[in-house]
């Protein structure tokens, strides 16, 4: 039980501090975006669903897990929980995309280094980050894509 309430915790805490680093004011929605970017109203319910399944995913690795595996599980989480963190001060609160295009790509990796480090404990849980991966995967290419259309940054 303990594993679960530890578990929830870190996730809510990862899930309130994108949600107070994301800022959706005057400039954010001065950027020219893509017609195909879905609402800024998904957001916040699409990352509470995937970081809700890397959840259970941490869970069900910690449990069949032993403590060698466990410090294993725990690194790749907190290395996650750091780059997830990161990306939206640099894109929000600093105004940098460009810097946050940078960091997207430590973050898509610290998404596959979860599917590839959890597999070996759960298939499902390595399998419950998926969506993780392909949603990195889709604001990373969104990144690019506001950085193409708006760059350069960083300039007055």
């Amino acid at each position: 039980m303990m594993v679960i309430t530890v578990a929830v915790v870190i996730t809510i805490v990862v899930l309130a501090a994108g949600g107070l680093l994301t800022e959706i004011g005057p400039w954010y929605r001065g950027l020219r975006k893509p017609s195909w970017q879905p609402p800024d109203w998904l957001f916040g319910p699409a990352w509470t669903l995937i970081l809700g399944c890397a959840c259970w995913a941490g869970v069900l690795a910690w449990r069949a897990g032993n403590p060698s595996e466990h410090r294993h599980v725990a690194a790749l989480f907190a290395a996650n929980a750091f780059f997830h963190v990161l990306w939206s001060p640099l894109f929000f609160t600093w105004k940098r995309p460009d810097w946050a295009l940078v960091e997207v790509v430590f973050l898509w990796l610290s998404v596959a280094a979860l599917v590839i480090g959890l597999f070996p404990l759960s298939e499902l849980a390595s399998g419950l980050i998926l969506p993780y991966l392909a949603w990195v995967s889709f604001a990373a290419y969104l990144n690019l894509t506001i950085v193409r259309l708006n760059g350069p940054f960083g300039i007055k």
